[in-house]
């Protein structure tokens, strides 16, 4: 899939995203007061699922996070999420697709059990909804024409470079490339990552940052172009993980427990994180520091 029409949402720069998305979907909020019939809550939730034999996820077709292909859901999140609940005792995931700012409304009207999206943890979502723990940070990288010639490796080498850099509109990059002290005439705008991949291949823009995770399944259908080693941009002293993780429906959080326990297992399993990830692209250097916890995202 070369377009991801959410990428630009996916992070923290939309600081009033996740309120937002509540008043997007006609009616959602009165449907907000009350759970669906068939929805799952509270204490017994995973035995109910046990029962039932699955559980039910959300995703928004943005790959590499979530996306069906074929019949078949794929990608980050739903490929770790099936073997956490297969370990949990539930042995299907029943998708349903949502666009990405009904995600959580839809999660709070007991539309599914599981938001299985990639969906960044930000302080506003916890408002809204409870975390996992991160199931991935996203180190930021850059494409750059085959061959790298400007010989950039991160935002510092680029701005010493002098090039011309390509951001994703709206997107947190924009502020990542701006913190580095990139000036705002050599920072372009695409409105979509095959956007920024042309004006690489084009010769518009040296280089193309966005999170290594998508940059990496965008070169696989843009040859002309490589990626850089991810690294993580500091802004004002700290350190940009982006980190995402699974969502649940407030009052789910014994579930939501359970389901950690099991991510702990795979996150601390290096080797057995990157077997089941790689192929839509996540390595080590996207797993989660031990120290990274969604209590302290939340908080902001």
């Amino acid at each position: 899939m070369a377009d991801y029409p959410h990428l630009s949402r996916r992070g923290f720069l939309n600081r009033s995203a996740a309120v937002g998305g509540l008043l997007v979907v006609p009616g959602l909020l009165t449907a907000c007061s009350k759970t669906d019939a068939g929805s799952v809550t509270g204490e017994g939730a995973l035995a109910k699922l046990r029962e039932q034999g699955f559980v039910r996820v959300a995703y928004a077709n943005e790959a590499p996070y979530g996306y069906l292909e074929g019949k078949e859901l794929k990608g980050e999140a739903p490929t770790l999420h099936r073997e956490i609940f297969k370990a949990l005792g539930v042995e299907e995931l029943k998708p349903t697709l949502s666009e990405w700012d009904g995600l959580i409304p839809g999660l709070q009207a007991g539309k599914y059990d599981v938001v299985s999206a990639g969906m960044a943890i930000t302080p506003e979502r916890c408002g809204n909804a409870i975390f996992s723990e991160p199931e991935f940070i996203s180190p930021t990288a850059l494409m750059v024409r085959k061959g790298n010639p400007k010989k950039v490796t991160d935002l510092e080498s680029a701005k010493e470079a002098g090039i011309t850099i390509g951001v994703m509109s709206g997107a947190v990059e924009g502020s990542y490339a701006k913190g580095a002290g990139i000036p705002e005439g050599r920072i372009k705008t695409v409105q979509k990552p095959q956007d920024g991949a042309d004006a690489v291949k084009g010769g518009r823009i040296d280089a193309f940052l966005l999170t290594g995770i998508s940059l990496r399944w965008l070169a696989k259908t843009n040859p002309a172009t490589e990626v850089t080693e991810a690294f993580v941009p500091q802004i004002d002293g700290k350190a940009q993980f982006s980190p995402g993780g699974a969502v649940f429906r407030k009052g789910n959080e014994d579930l939501r427990d359970s389901f950690n326990r099991e991510l702990k297992k795979i996150v601390s399993d290096r080797s057995r994180y990157v077997q089941l990830l790689e192929p839509y692209g996540f390595g080590e250097s996207e797993i989660p520091p031990e120290d990274l916890r969604t209590a302290d995202l939340c908080k902001g």
